[in-house]
């Protein structure tokens, strides 16, 4: 298995992007209902606390924070992964490769984390997981779109319902 260069701090805040396979596939939101389960199943066996999460037909951003006295977010995302694959019937495209492994075809092999360092990083990234479904024009405003924690902070009085930070500020990362 290959040794990925990651960055592990117990108790740590990360943000990640996860992407399908596919990217003009819609899974992940016509399955909203068993990505959440699988998210919820995971998080009971391996805890962490999702600061943010927005789920968009083909990729899903999170900023999670691990428990003090663990490091370990790539089993918490291998396994969300595979109970959300699992829970698909089998009708996805399989290379030779993936056949010969024995793997889904449904999400990429890697994804995309960062290391939170500060607040400001943290605000940033948080603003950035709730504008991206304005970012990528599936609506016109940040509280239209239903999959999304922007409604946990509206309802906890954290972000008004027609706030969510600067575009213009937030951090590039690759969807």
């Amino acid at each position: 298995m290959p040794n990925y260069r990651r960055n592990f701090v117990a108790g740590g805040c990360y943000f990640f992007t996860v992407n399908l396979l596919e990217r003009q596939r819609t899974l992940l939101t016509d399955h909203i209902d068993l990505l959440r389960d699988a998210v919820r199943r995971v998080k009971r066996r391996y805890p962490f606390h999702i600061d943010a999460w927005v789920v968009l037909p083909d990729h899903m951003h999170m900023v999670l924070t691990l428990p003090p006295d663990t490091d370990d977010f790539p089993v918490r995302l291998r396994l969300m992964k595979l109970l959300f694959a699992k829970g698909l019937p089998r009708t996805e495209r399989l290379s030779a490769t993936r056949r010969k492994r024995r793997e889904r075809g449904v999400w990429q092999r890697r994804y995309w984390e960062h290391t939170v360092i500060d607040e400001l990083d943290y605000v940033r990234h948080i603003d950035y997981v709730h504008v991206n479904p304005l970012k990528h024009g599936y609506v016109e405003r940040v509280r239209d779109w239903p999959y999304s924690t922007f409604h946990r902070y509206v309802l906890n009085e954290i972000l008004p319902l027609d706030g969510c930070g600067d575009i213009g500020e937030l951090p590039t990362v690759n969807d």
